[in-house]
């Protein structure tokens, strides 16, 4: 590599070295228009990371547009470090998921670690104490040793960063299928809370004022990482392990907490993290977004290794930082803080009117670029898009037909699918208790937190089930706000609003951007229809391997307001004699299904249908239902069906039941029609139910007998002992894990 010193514009040019930094040459060419000269080597490095499709969403904005994105418990929607939702109380909840894919593909441990590290940043950057963490994972088939070390590492990664750091991870999903075999998915979600008084933003406004660099000295790691996570993984990609980012959290927990502190000192004027394109993109998002420019002296830039250039120090992407403007003159009020928490911060510039990224090194101008050229002007593309032949063939299919003749060898298998089988292998090594404020821990359909000093908790989940988006794009996007919804209602929530992660594969592929397209209208109609905006979120494209792209997998993290404590709701049945009831008739669906997995090993077919109008309707009956207490347990059904529904309803607490159902075996128990729950009630509370939720069916009770028996027609078609289920669904993956692959 040259030494950036030493390589002149015009050999830039000539040898394309700025392909190199993932730019192309029409981009190239319209720098050079920008600047009106041929950018140098510090430059050129500016605006690669800064219009990486990680930065810039360059292929993604045409579509984040279909976003409904406010309403009127919205305080922030996108644009900031994280979206802040209303809760009452002059409190408000701030939140975003991102992903960290790519690093965690080639370093599981640091990947993983440092993801988590980068979104409690975007939280408490807004103010927020963080006080909540999520997952959504997604990893190849559990049976080869090259996925198991990366599910293993990821798992330790968010464990050792997010324990250290003192933040309870709450919640979360891991689903396993074999297009992720290479290209895993680790998308980390972070809640925080905050009074309305105390929200930042990330400006920088104030000619004179102060340019702050608050943390952890910046070193070479992760120089280019948004470049690299705007690629597809090849075999090549371990070269690129510079690129990922080195976690400290012991020094994440004082950052928080001298951060939060600074946040009570009217000296501050605009905070922002030193995310992904480190200080570039927070000095230069910071200026434009106020219509300013900054002037740094590189010199003053804490190093950790000897000898740094600008363009090492502009593109590092070294964890635990942070950019302040502060009033000028009061830079030691903020030094006083800092220092208490054996933390260093200097002043590394000044806001200027000018509005330009202005760069000196050795008193000499390295760089100065636009900022509004790296922050808003980035090239726009909306891509070829064409429709997949598979999804033509697919729905011109006769639907998807199995035939199960041991229904209980069937649930049994069932419930050791990786995607279904219990996660305690994964939550039983988060610290989910720290804050003591967790009310619903792991393993149900939401977590719960509980808000001191109120009546009020909050309902998290982070959902998405990818094979349906990749059956049919539209009505998967659907379905993953829907479920990501019914998960919060069943806990007792009603949905505000959402983050997400718009995992896809390479945009410049014209099928793959159809998916993209298809899947944002689907996601749009159910949150306009079930008042949900998206508040904040990522798009990480070029996620496959060897010219294999992952299915789509856009995450929806959601969260929703318990109004009062006592209407939080689990998914497992409370005691015997209960009434069971089912809200929702069974269709023959199955495409896209576990049950189709687990028969044919591969996902064809269409997916299950969804009707926005009946899903609103029932989340609200059922949430209103659970409000005036008549509901014991509520929990939607999904992945299996209502076998796998019951069995995971009986396995919390050890019970049984005596259920009979009419209509075909193999749908009415594994069919995975959506907009559907099981609900237990006590037995004095059956007629109120019935006149609240009309369309609920009672199929049986509660039983202490330790037996999920369900009949059809006349005929006994399950039987299977509730300690039997749970010792199979527990034991999947620590079994997995364990085998010879």
């Amino acid at each position: 590599m040259y030494s950036t010193l030493e390589v002149s514009p015009e050999t830039i040019e000539q040898e394309q070295l700025y392909k190199e930094m993932g730019l192309t040459e029409a981009e190239f060419a319209s720098i050079k228009t920008i600047m009106g000269r041929v950018p140098n080597y510090t430059e050129t490095g500016l605006f690669s990371v800064m219009w990486s499709e990680h930065c810039s969403y360059k292929n993604s904005k045409p579509l984040l547009k279909k976003f409904p994105t406010s309403a009127p418990h919205v305080l922030q929607g996108p644009g900031e470090g994280a979206g802040i939702i209303d809760i009452g109380d002059d409190k408000a909840v701030v939140f975003k998921i991102e992903s960290h894919n790519h690093p965690s593909a080639i370093e599981p441990y640091q990947g993983a670690a440092t993801g988590v590290g980068g979104i409690l940043r975007d939280v408490f950057s807004m103010g927020a104490r963080p006080i909540a963490l999520l997952n959504s994972l997604r990893f190849g088939e559990l049976t080869s040793e090259r996925v198991k070390y990366l599910f293993r590492e990821v798992v330790h990664g968010i464990a050792g960063y997010g324990n250290c750091v003192g933040v309870p991870t709450i919640g979360g999903e891991v689903q396993f299928d074999s297009c992720y075999e290479g290209n895993p998915l680790v998308n980390a979600m972070c809640i925080g809370l905050i009074e309305q008084k105390d929200i930042q933003k990330g400006i920088a406004t104030g000619i004179g004022n102060t340019v702050m660099y608050v943390g952890a000295p910046t070193g070479r790691d992760g120089i280019h990482g948004a470049t690299f996570a705007s690629e597809e993984l090849s075999d090549a990609s371990t070269s690129k392990r510079p690129s990922v980012q080195v976690g400290d959290p012991f020094m994440e927990k004082l950052l928080i907490e001298a951060c939060l502190e600074i946040t009570q000192c009217d000296a501050l004027v605009g905070m922002q993290d030193m995310g992904a394109a480190g200080l570039t993109s927070s000095a230069s998002e910071m200026a434009s977004k106020s219509g300013t420019g900054i002037e740094m002296m590189m010199d003053n830039v804490p190093q950790r290794e000897k000898d740094m250039t600008p363009y090492e120090l502009m593109l590092s992407e070294s964890q635990e930082r942070m950019l302040l403007i502060v009033e000028k003159g009061r830079e030691a009020e903020i030094e006083a803080i800092v220092e208490k928490y054996d933390l260093s911060a200097c002043a590394i510039g000044e806001v200027i009117e000018e509005k330009v990224l202005r760069l000196c090194h050795h008193g000499e101008t390295v760089a100065e670029v636009p900022v509004d050229a790296l922050a808003e002007e980035a090239p726009v593309y909306v891509q070829e898009s064409i429709v997949p032949e598979y999804y033509q063939d697919f729905q011109q299919r006769a639907p998807y037909q199995p035939a199960v003749e041991d229904t209980n060898n069937m649930v049994m298998q069932l419930l050791q699918q990786a995607t279904i089988a219990s996660k305690e292998w994964v939550y039983d090594q988060y610290d989910t208790m720290v804050g003591t404020n967790t009310v619903v821990t792991p393993g149900s359909d939401a977590a719960v937190l509980r808000i001191r000093d109120t009546e009020k908790a909050i309902a998290m989940t982070t959902d998405c089930n990818s094979r349906y988006i990749y059956l049919d794009p539209m009505m998967g996007g659907k379905i993953a706000v829907a479920e990501a919804a019914r998960n919060i209602v069943c806990s007792g929530g009603k949905p505000l609003a959402l983050t997400d992660c718009l995992n896809f594969g390479s945009p410049d592929v014209p099928e793959n951007y159809w998916q993209m397209e298809k899947t944002v209208e689907g996601m749009s109609a159910a949150c306009n229809k079930l008042t949900t905006p998206v508040i904040s979120g990522n798009v990480s494209l070029y996620n496959g391997s060897n010219n294999q792209s992952i299915y789509p997998t856009p995450v929806v993290g959601m969260v929703g307001l318990i109004h009062h404590v006592d209407h939080i709701t689990r998914q497992g049945f409370q005691q015997p004699g209960d009434a069971i009831y089912v809200i929702g008739d069974a269709e023959s669906e199955f495409g896209g299904s576990e049950l189709q997995k687990v028969l044919e090993g591969s996902y064809f077919g269409q997916p299950p249908a969804i009707d926005l109008e009946t899903e609103q309707r029932r989340q609200e009956q059922v949430l209103t239902a659970i409000k005036e207490g008549i509901i014991q347990s509520a929990h939607d059904l999904a992945e299996g069906g209502l076998a796998v529904g019951l069995a995971e309803c009986l396995i919390e607490n050890e019970l049984g039941c005596d259920v009979s159902l009419q209509g075909e075996a193999t749908a009415e128990l594994f069919s995975e029609t959506q907009s559907r729950y099981i609900v237990s009630v006590h037995k004095d509370n059956t007629e109120h139910l019935e006149q609240c939720i009309p369309e609920a069916r009672y199929i049986g009770n509660v039983m202490d007998h330790g037996y999920m028996n369900v009949t059809i027609g006349n005929q006994r078609k399950v039987s299977l002992a509730t300690q039997a289920m749970k010792t199979a669904w527990k034991e999947a993956i620590p079994c997995l894990l364990k085998s010879k692959g």
